[in-house]
């Protein structure tokens, strides 16, 4: 082509392989998802550990089987959510008190109602499945629902996003896009140089 724009190319292809480079990133952050995906499916097979009460960032033990003793529930939240049989309604999670120290508790999902207002349960010993929680990072699914309420939703691996072949797949498009319309718009400039 006559005339190359040699500046205008240059931060072109800078862009074009940024955008190229950041859809590899996104198809390895795929693999080591779908990795995590499969741990957290079988720590659900694994023997019941202690409730995380400082979770570790890198292995927040999430879909295991745990348990808490609840010694005073300190405060409430009702977060949506769905009982067992996937009914939309309010999870009623409890911060407890777990030991007489100032500890972080824990955040127990009693269960499920169709109401946001607060249960009456003043605590104790919960079973369930740690799973994430956008708040305080884990939180304790109980297995069966503290008195007045339904069982909630077990926690899934289907709610965990999975999203990064879909931004691999948008960044190449980005890049690609990007080139067909720095090529057409190179092939209409020398076009009318040519003609003028």
């Amino acid at each position: 082509m006559k005339g190359l724009p040699i500046i205008g190319t240059v931060l072109m292809l800078a862009a074009v392989a940024t955008m190229a480079g950041l859809g590899v990133w996104q198809l390895q952050r795929a693999d080591w998802k779908n990795s995590l995906l499969a741990s957290y499916e079988a720590a659900r097979d694994k023997p019941a550990i202690s409730y995380p009460v400082v979770p570790v960032e890198d292995d927040p033990s999430y879909f295991r089987r745990s348990s808490v003793n609840c010694l005073e529930v300190l405060d409430w939240r009702a977060v949506s959510g769905r009982n067992a049989n996937g009914q939309a309604g309010w999870a009623h999670i409890a911060h407890c008190k777990t030991s007489g120290g100032e500890g972080p508790g824990a955040h127990i999902v009693a269960g499920w109602s169709k109401s946001p207002e607060d249960p009456e349960w003043g605590g104790g010993p919960v079973d369930g499945i740690v799973a994430p929680d956008s708040q305080y990072m884990v939180r304790l699914v109980a297995s069966e629902p503290v008195a007045g309420l339904q069982k909630s939703q077990e926690p899934s691996t289907d709610d965990v996003p999975n999203n990064h072949m879909a931004y691999a797949v948008q960044w190449f498009l980005f890049a690609g896009i990007a080139l067909v319309i720095y090529f057409l718009a190179l092939r209409g400039r020398n076009k009318a140089a040519s003609q003028a």
